[in-house]
């Protein structure tokens, strides 16, 4: 069965005892920091309402204490929500019982962390077969799953190592080919390339965006890095103290930010590697030279380069002309705009 999307609406949570209480002030208006100061409660999430795409990566960043991570805590209802709904399949996840919870749990979520959370005393396979061991697959079924996946990720060979014997990038195909090898709807992936060197934590990209080609699993995927929330989002929704300040796809939070705080976020980007052709290509047709409408520029701007051509064609989808670009289009629409 193909993954669903998921609906958030009007989600809150404020940790403290008395949360429902004060779920009013926070409708009127009451900040983070007044919730704290007056009251010692701690607003977490701030009427969240998200509509999380099936079969594709919504990415949810934010800084630390953004609430990125409360919020994929309550996909899963590891963090209880004060009020709102986290709706799968027409269900609300925030109503289930105990044991559809577990249920829910187990067969159509799965969950990647930052430190990797592998099992010592388990070897690779072992780790892998952890989660199908749970839901009561056959032996001889859960170990010809976890080695394809053990062998998708890259790991053929190290199956019998144990997790001190591999790298941190080792380490963290370990667990995605785990959430993997349990075949859930839902993959949530909470800073899961955060501690990785930088080379490795691109590789790791470059391996989860080849494996949702092929699985269009609804992936949530939490980062505070902008150029990995660009790299990887089909959707973004950007967090600041508990609350949504803007969504949309990469192109829309790079080309109009919401506010000056998203604006400075963006300023360093690569636009090249953010903005398609069709979004800047003008009426017309260029030469015999022709690009994808979906190209982002610095593919465009080097075939232009290449052919040493003055302007260059975008076609549709089925290879029909649908506008023309030009290095000046290209080059232009690469270049930040001053604030």
């Amino acid at each position: 069965m193909a993954s669903q999307g998921i609906e958030i609406r009007n989600l809150y949570k404020i940790f403290g005892p008395k949360g429902e209480k004060y779920i009013p002030m926070v409708k009127n208006g009451m900040s983070k920091a007044e919730l704290n100061d007056t009251y010692g409660h701690v607003l977490g999430l701030n009427d969240i309402n998200i509509s999380m795409p099936a079969g594709k990566i919504q990415v949810v960043m934010g800084l630390s204490g953004s609430g990125k991570s409360t919020l994929i805590r309550h996909i899963n209802r590891l963090i209880e929500p004060t009020a709102g709904e986290v709706v799968y399949e027409g269900v609300d996840v925030c109503k289930m019982s105990k044991s559809e919870l577990l249920q829910f749990r187990r067969h159509k979520t799965a969950m990647v962390f930052q430190k990797f959370a592998l099992l010592p005393h388990r070897t690779v396979l072992e780790n892998t077969l952890f989660g199908l061991e749970i839901q009561g697959v056959d032996r001889k079924e859960a170990v010809k799953r976890a080695e394809r996946w053990i062998t998708r990720v890259g790991l053929e060979g190290f199956e019998d190592h144990y997790p001190n014997q591999l790298s941190g990038g080792m380490q963290q195909r370990v667990g995605l080919a785990r959430a993997l090898a349990n075949d859930a709807d839902i993959l949530l992936m909470d800073e899961a390339f955060s501690a990785l060197d930088p080379l490795i934590r691109m590789d790791m990209q470059t391996v989860l965006l080849d494996i949702q080609q092929e699985l269009h699993k609804t992936v949530v995927f939490i980062t505070h890095d902008l150029d990995e929330a660009l790299r990887l989002g089909d959707q973004i929704a950007i967090l600041r103290d508990g609350a949504v300040i803007q969504k949309g796809t990469g192109q829309d939070i790079v080309l109009k930010p919401a506010d000056a705080y998203i604006a400075d976020f963006v300023k360093e980007v690569n636009r090249g590697r953010v903005i398609r052709a069709e979004t800047v290509m003008r009426k017309g047709q260029g030469g015999d030279q022709s690009v994808p409408k979906s190209a982002l520029l610095e593919t465009v701007a080097k075939r232009l380069s290449e052919s040493g051509a003055d302007e260059i064609t975008v076609v549709d989808d089925g290879g029909q002309p649908v506008g023309v670009l030009s290095l000046h289009d290209v080059i232009g629409a690469m270049v930040t705009p001053s604030v």
